[in-house]
């Protein structure tokens, strides 16, 4: 009757979340994201498992550095079935519907065969079912409860419990309060948590300063008649600005330039029953204001730079590794009457951590810009929980946890929270070895 997990992805890193866990005769993955910024070429390696013998897969959320390599799964033999909330389902198949496109580019300006196809991306979705919130399952030997991450729309905390066992999969934990959704909710009674790190060596502005830095670098950049460019994710993000943008009572023209964005906008408006109260309270009013357009063809999206100065451009993606804010930063980067608001983390080797760390010059599409443009980032409007939030929240459980493994973040991230769980806490925490098996009993 054992219990192992290996960690075959999303460690020494925040992207790539693939865990593998073996329950009795049972393997189970959660997550199957993709690597983006460093180390890409892993994305093309074997997972670590052979994927005809994993029995069924968990997905956190939507996010496509946790379900980017699901339709590579299908396509190298995975045949079992797929689990997650109706709304991360919904947004998943958006997500990798938009995923292919780019990376059949990427494949293609290198010479190799993609990483799938859009036939894979359907087959996956043939094998994926729902079950929702608070709804205790049984799969013979355990069951599964989902509560409710706070991080994105449908996003879970994934508890699995074996003979009174709890093993619990945090997946992304949100920045609670947001504007749009629900606070994290609690664990309690777990035996091991595998949890994420992203922000675990630093903390966010609070609600108030973030929304008052939003509104100074608005009109500093009005004030010049410049143009501010905001690289935000389709998924949360561009939600969250725009939630943000209806308070602040803009007289000037705002553009959400992403096909994708529009999309998962709809979704939101559709599911505004997971919202939190405050949020559900302003109805029609969450994603509308004046002045506000959504581009979504091609030409619509090139004729946004013949409008006149200031205005604001919110483009994906949100890391500045592809989509149409690249064009956007491309035009705008080098007038310094014009700003980059960086709203989200940026993983190492993507443009937008190279704006974040002070570069004088990027290269887009092998063009060198020189970087002019103020460069400003509001790590509040992550959609993760910062340093002492996380700390709060494995605090909960602390009388019965045996083990922490801190995983999806840079090394000196997890180990810093590492180190600080043991401190305040005194659990045994460990951050985990790519590959590396780790019994559970």
């Amino acid at each position: 009757m054992s219990m192992n997990i290996t960690f075959c992805g999303g460690v020494g890193s925040v992207t790539g979340a693939n865990f593998l866990l073996e329950l009795n005769d049972k393997k189970i993955l959660v997550d199957c994201g993709l690597i983006q910024g460093e180390n890409t070429d892993q994305n093309r390696e074997d997972f670590g498992y052979d994927p005809r013998d994993i029995d069924m897969l968990f997905i956190t959320h939507a996010h496509l550095d946790h379900v980017g390599r699901i339709p590579k799964l299908v396509k190298e033999g995975f045949s079992g079935t797929i689990y997650s909330t109706p709304e991360t389902r919904s947004l998943a198949e958006l997500i990798l519907e938009d995923a292919v496109g780019l990376l059949k580019k990427e494949a293609d300006r290198e010479g190799l065969e993609p990483l799938y196809e859009i036939e894979d991306i359907k087959k996956a979705f043939t094998l994926w079912k729902t079950f929702p919130y608070h709804k205790n399952t049984d799969f013979g030997g355990f069951s599964v409860y989902l509560k409710d991450a706070g991080h994105i729309l449908g996003s879970s905390i994934i508890e699995f419990d074996r003979q009174n066992k709890k093993i619990v999969f945090t997946g992304d934990l949100g920045n609670t309060p947001t504007p749009l959704l629900r606070n994290t909710e609690s664990i309690e009674g777990a035996d091991y948590v595998i949890m994420e790190s992203v922000y675990g060596d630093r903390n966010h502005e609070s609600k108030e300063e973030r929304r008052g830095k939003l509104d100074a670098i608005i009109k500093d950049t009005i004030s010049k008649k410049g143009t501010l460019i905001i690289p935000a994710f389709s998924l949360e993000r561009t939600q969250v600005m725009l939630y943000e943008m209806s308070k602040l009572e803009l007289k000037v023209p705002v553009f959400v330039d992403s096909p994708l964005a529009i999309k998962v906008t709809d979704i939101y408006k559709a599911s505004t029953h997971l919202f939190n109260e405050k949020a559900k309270a302003d109805g029609d009013k969450l994603f509308d204001f004046p002045r506000l357009s959504f581009t979504v063809s091609a030409d619509d999206s090139m004729s946004i730079d013949h409008a006149v100065s200031p205005k604001i451009i919110i483009a994906g993606s949100g890391m500045s590794v592809g989509g149409r804010v690249i064009h956007h930063e491309e035009i705008y980067l080098a007038d310094q009457k014009n700003a980059i608001l960086l709203v989200g983390y940026q993983t190492p080797g993507t443009i937008g951590r190279q704006l974040l760390n002070g570069a004088k010059e990027v290269n887009i599409h092998g063009n060198i810009i020189k970087v002019k443009a103020k460069i400003e980032s509001i790590l509040g409007y992550s959609s993760h929980k910062d340093s002492d939030h996380l700390l709060e929240f494995i605090s909960v459980t602390e009388k019965t946890v045996k083990k922490v493994f801190v995983v999806m973040g840079e090394p000196k991230s997890s180990v810093f929270l590492a180190q600080k769980i043991k401190d305040n806490l005194g659990i045994k925490t460990v951050c985990p070895e790519r590959l590396k098996k780790y019994s559970l009993d």
